[in-house]
């Protein structure tokens, strides 16, 4: 039963929303003929039915349909009377047959199973209302934040999230199934993650996946926005249909798209500051920017934006594909920290949250500490600056880092190498990747594989 600030629902003199008819018509079709399943799973899901019964009832039918049991009566009176749904035998064995003797028609199955869930939306916006009321109410949060939670109920009702159910082991094996299934079918590109454009890092971390929080971390000036930029390019142009989202703190749109031009173009990013582009360039820039127009790449350069802001413009991006944040220590939370420590983790916390909301990969790029900066060596994870929970709240963390400095050695390859270290790795091994990094286009390569 619903609730409202600790009171349910129905006693407030709401009237939640069902059919009992429509899910019994659902669960009736299912016994007659098993291959209705197939019509109303992508439909509706167990969370869904109102009634208990119905709820445990549909559950058993779909753990026994992953599991490939055959499905009639006699096999799902079996199923109940083991999960013990009924009080008795008789009960289990009445109910039933009343559904499957009452059934319409099998053919509109799909349309009853619309009718259970078009119920359940209206039961969860009912109770989102509510809460948002309540909170708006009683909260000491502020406006913002308040607008913010509203925003997120409506958000996770659309997608149809909820966050107010546990689920049962045998549910959650019926969706690791059913994932395992699709990943080994024709369909496996739409659930593998995301390919960067590098090779050898996409290898390792297997590719950009939902609802990691990615950390990406190096000294300034050694190109860890270029990084990010050339990773945005290449998802934009490898998958036309996701949308990659990059909010800058720290440059203008105009800067980033510069140099996503110098990059495309194979133009010199002096070029774009100067304005001395030669005809030859201009033809470059032309044919670079009519395929950048089509990508599904958006920039934003908000100064002093929050997470809370982040996660809203994001929510209203259709097909969301990645989002990059540049960077860490230049935003602030809107609450009170004891100190910037805890005030960084607390964001970095919330970009995790907001990962596994939005079920999609976030890159976060971040500053390495003063001392690190000041001894020159190779970064560890206690560099991350401000570091606190950083590297614990990240699935994957990555540092750029070049083993020799500019000033140190005049070897056009020493100076233009740069180490991708993959430092965490929470699904996979670390080791240390060699890139190649044109300076004059703002462009990294791949180059080879290394684990020293």
């Amino acid at each position: 039963m619903a609730e409202y600030s600790g009171v349910p629902i129905e006693m407030l003199g709401i009237k939640l929303p069902f059919s009992i008819e429509a899910e019994q018509a659902v669960l009736g079709a299912i016994i007659v003929d098993s291959r209705a399943l197939y019509d109303v799973m992508p439909i509706i899901s167990a969370e869904n039915f109102y009634s208990r019964i119905n709820k445990e009832i549909y559950q058993e039918m779909a753990l026994m349909f992953s599991m490939g049991k055959p499905i009639d009566f006699v096999t799902v009176l079996e199923a109940v009377k083991l999960a013990n749904i009924f009080e008795s035998e008789q009960e289990a064995k009445r109910y039933l047959f009343e559904m499957a003797e009452t059934v319409p028609t099998i053919s509109n199955v799909a349309s009853y199973a619309k009718i259970v869930y078009d119920k359940y939306l209206l039961r969860a916006l009912i109770t989102a209302s509510k809460d948002i009321m309540y909170h708006a109410s009683e909260s000491q949060d502020s406006a913002s934040a308040l607008l913010d939670l509203a925003e997120q109920r409506i958000y996770e009702i659309r997608s149809g999230k909820s966050s107010s159910e546990l689920i049962r082991i045998d549910a959650a094996l019926l969706e690791t199934l059913d994932y395992l299934n699709k990943l080994s079918g024709p369909d496996r590109h739409k659930l593998v993650g995301l390919e960067t454009g590098f090779g050898h890092l996409d290898k390792l971390i297997t590719g950009l996946n939902k609802a990691d929080l990615i950390i990406l971390a190096a000294r300034p000036s050694i190109g860890k926005t270029s990084f990010a930029l050339n990773i945005a390019t290449n998802v934009s142009k490898k998958y036309p249909d996701k949308a990659v989202v990059m909010f800058s703190l720290e440059m203008t749109q105009r800067q980033l798209v510069a140099r996503v031009l110098s990059s495309e173009a194979k133009v010199s990013s002096q070029a774009f500051r100067t304005g001395e582009i030669a005809p030859a360039d201009w033809r470059r820039i032309a044919e670079a920017t009519d395929p950048l127009a089509r990508a599904n790449l958006y920039f934003d350069d908000t100064s002093g934006i929050s997470v809370q802001e982040i996660k809203a413009k994001s929510r209203r991006i259709k097909n969301l594909g990645l989002i990059i944040v540049d960077y860490l220590q230049l935003m602030s939370s809107p609450g009170r920290s004891e100190s910037r420590v805890q005030e960084i983790s607390n964001i970095t916390r919330a970009f995790k949250i907001m990962a596994k909301e939005l079920d999609v990969p976030i890159i976060l790029l971040s500053q390495l500490s003063r001392s690190n900066e000041k001894q020159r060596r190779r970064p560890m994870l206690s560099d991350l600056r401000d570091s606190g929970s950083i590297e614990q709240d990240a699935d994957i963390v990555l540092f750029l880092h070049r083993d020799i400095e500019e000033d140190d050695d005049d070897s056009a390859t020493n100076k233009n190498e740069v180490l991708l270290m993959v430092l965490k790795n929470r699904n996979g091994e670390v080791a240390n990747i060699s890139l190649q990094w044109d300076g004059q286009h703002t462009k990294f390569s791949s180059t080879e594989f290394r684990f020293d």
